[in-house]
């Protein structure tokens, strides 16, 4: 399955949040779905701090087309904000056109309008009851506003990755960010008529 974006050799991606809210979970299934199931290359480091939950936490993804000769993040095509703090700390690592994806549940200080920030979290519980599954919608939302990695594989990384037994809570709540990204891609088209 080919990629549909528009992206140079490689592209940097970090999701930034508060341990327990799925940035590493959401990590690996982005490196896997481009690398498993779209034929990229990939690579997934993480970060958290010594509190298993509550602490801050990061995961970075690179996506490339070519060889990865240096696995970490230094200049963010894409953006994923889940709280105040990692907003607040990881901002100014996005480059200057980089797409910046913020929880609007949790980040009240918005630093640029051209910011695409959604309910994230309540989108998961109004989809599937649970904020755990935020991080699905959000993947849902990258899928569909960078097309980094094909819904297709994505589906699929999240169908292999998650704890058996919840594959279609998570899929719905991906699904649900998807329908979300499509929404805001027709109402920006729209706003440029």
């Amino acid at each position: 399955m080919t990629r549909t974006h528009d992206r140079r050799d490689r592209y940097e991606i970090r999701l930034a949040g508060t341990g327990g809210q799925g940035m590493i979970l959401a990590g690996m299934i982005l490196a896997e779905a481009a690398a498993i199931y779209d034929g990229a290359n990939a690579v997934q480091t993480q970060m958290y701090g010594p509190e298993a939950r509550g602490g801050s936490s990061k995961s970075e993804v690179i996506i490339a087309d070519g060889p990865i000769y240096y696995p970490k993040v230094t200049n963010a095509d894409l953006l994923l904000c889940m709280s105040q703090e990692a907003c607040d700390k990881y901002y100014y690592d996005l480059r200057r056109d980089g797409l910046l994806i913020l929880d609007s549940t949790y980040v009240e200080r918005v630093p640029s309008s051209r910011a695409i920030a959604a309910p994230i979290t309540r989108m998961a519980v109004e989809a599937t009851g649970r904020e755990i599954t935020a991080a699905m919608v959000a993947l849902g939302l990258i899928c569909g506003l960078s097309d980094i990695v094909s819904a297709e594989a994505l589906e699929k990384a999240i169908a292999a990755r998650v704890p058996k037994g919840t594959e279609q809570l998570n899929l719905a709540a991906m699904r649900a960010g998807l329908a979300e990204a499509l929404r805001i891609r027709e109402a920006s088209q729209e706003k440029e008529l």
